[in-house]
């Protein structure tokens, strides 16, 4: 089997194929990482192309922040739930349980601290907006699937442009947090059964993309004809077959072979 490998180049608007024989897509990944350093790169066994279907994380990939840790501000204890949220997205940490922690201890909460944090702390990845829409200019369906919360993640996609949006949600009462979730927790296997369903939905031709940066995107990474590890945590980068490791979102677009012409703002 040949494997193409195709680094991202600073100093132009363009990309770097390599013909390598044999191996797999970790061990290639390796060749670069020794060749050039940390570099954005993909590999995969034929020419890149635009995907049918995009499925992405969103906090610290499509957003660069942690939400959970930044309501926790709010709260006075963010060092304390940032700790668990690093263990966690690190793989140290049972990702459900750690969730479920981190929530509990949000109880109390003012409802409107959503809001604020929304309004005051959250911001799209450098790049995001472009990616979002130069794929669906080329008719590739977009989801943001998240193990954070609805109460961020709807309107991150609004803003963003992703057409459907998975995730937990906090519960309220009474105007406060209570310290539980609605429904079943959004983990790795969800992520990973969301991307595997929405490509089944377009057919067995289906290319998918999938990005994220923590231990819970691996198998959603792993799934996906392109997994992409943005900026990521260890695991989740040698499990993927690319990683962006300099440049923002849109180098994902120079991967995939997309003209920089052709890029839209959104």
């Amino acid at each position: 089997m040949k494997l193409a490998a195709a680094e991202m180049l600073d100093f132009c608007d363009s990309t770097l194929q390599l013909d390598i024989p044999h191996g797999d897509a970790p061990t290639l990944r390796a060749i670069i990482d020794a060749s050039f350093g940390p570099c954005d790169a993909l590999v995969a066994d034929h020419e890149p192309a635009v995907p049918h279907l995009f499925v992405s994380d969103m906090d610290s990939t499509m957003i660069g922040q942690e939400c959970i840790d930044e309501l926790a501000d709010f709260a006075g204890i963010k060092p304390q739930i940032a700790a668990i949220t690093e263990r966690a997205m690190q793989g140290e940490l049972d990702f459900s349980a750690a969730l479920r922690e981190r929530v509990m201890l949000l109880r109390g909460l003012p409802e409107q601290a959503i809001h604020d944090c929304l309004a005051t702390r959250i911001t799209p990845m450098p790049g995001a907006k472009m990616l979002v829409a130069t794929l669906r200019a080329r008719g590739c369906h977009t989801v943001l699937v998240t193990g954070g919360f609805h109460q961020f993640a709807d309107p991150v996609a609004g803003q963003l442009g992703f057409e459907r949006v998975v995730g937990n949600r906090l519960e309220v009462s009474d105007g406060a947090l209570t310290g539980g979730l609605v429904g079943p927790i959004t983990d790795s296997a969800v992520k990973e059964r969301v991307l595997r369903d929405e490509a089944a939905q377009i057919g067995a031709h289906a290319i998918s993309l999938a990005t994220g940066d923590g231990a819970n995107d691996i198998p959603m990474l792993i799934a996906a004809t392109y997994g992409v590890a943005y900026h990521a945590k260890p695991k989740a980068r040698e499990a993927a077959d690319g990683s962006i490791d300099q440049g923002d979102l849109t180098s994902i677009l120079r991967l995939l072979g997309i003209p920089r012409s052709d890029w839209i703002e959104g």
